[in-house]
């Protein structure tokens, strides 16, 4: 079977990606570690922080609707009821989306702190537009 572009893309392209995806849905806080020479479960992993329970659930949704359309795999997601700690595991990424007293309290990049930081694209910038869709 030939393999397409989506299964080959480096795992630090694709944790940038999904950063973006969670930027959209206004994570704050994101953090990516390469774990490839600490874990045998998975190659990376990204923390962010969610206002709330709705928004953490957003941002699950989100990626998991955006790696249906770039053709990424999804092997799973425990947490999304509560939405207090989401965890959506994309194989090779495991995407770790908290309420912030529970991202403090599990202090997650702390128990992977031999893992390496992967940089990440800056948050953009609160939308200034005076011509956003509220002012018709």
């Amino acid at each position: 079977m030939e393999k397409t572009k989506k299964d080959t893309i480096a795992t630090s392209e694709k944790v940038r990606l999904v950063a973006t995806w969670l930027y959209e849905k206004k994570a704050k806080d994101l953090v990516a570690l390469d774990l490839t020479k600490v874990c045998t479960v998975t190659e990376s992993m990204i923390v962010a922080t969610a206002a709330n329970i709705r928004q953490a659930q957003a941002m699950a949704d989100h990626v998991l609707a955006m790696c249906a359309l770039e053709g990424f795999s999804f092997l799973g997601m425990d947490g999304y009821k509560t939405g207090q700690w989401i965890l959506v595991d994309l194989n090779d990424v495991f995407v770790h989306i908290f309420m912030d007293e529970f991202r403090q309290f599990y202090n997650i990049e702390g128990l992977w702190s031999e893992g390496t930081e992967i940089p990440l694209p800056k948050a953009p910038a609160p939308s200034t537009d005076k011509d956003s869709d509220f002012d018709s």
